[in-house]
């Protein structure tokens, strides 16, 4: 695996992790009664993106780590999951 093909993976992760974690104790302004002119009862009162992201980072880490081991070692090879005989 090349340090660019790494990257990648690990921005793919990041990005999907972040997407999962981003509604997360999710409060509306609705919910606590404040709602701030200009912007539509819905959005978030405090979405605590520092520590979402901190989180994602950290998540991302540790999903992205035994993936590059599993990719750079070849413990787990196209011909492993070659379930039908298709690349014989």
């Amino acid at each position: 695996m090349t340090i660019s093909a790494a990257c990648v993976l690990f921005a793919v992760i990041w990005f999907l992790v972040l997407f999962i974690i981003l509604p997360l104790k999710l409060v509306s302004q609705s919910e606590t009664g404040h709602i701030t002119s200009g912007t539509p009862p819905s959005a978030p009162e405090n979405p605590n993106l520092k520590r979402k992201i901190i989180l994602t980072t950290f998540i991302a880490f540790t999903v992205w780590s035994p993936l590059c081991i599993i990719i750079v070692f070849e413990l787990i090879t196209m011909k492993d999951l070659d379930f039908y005989g298709f690349l014989d």
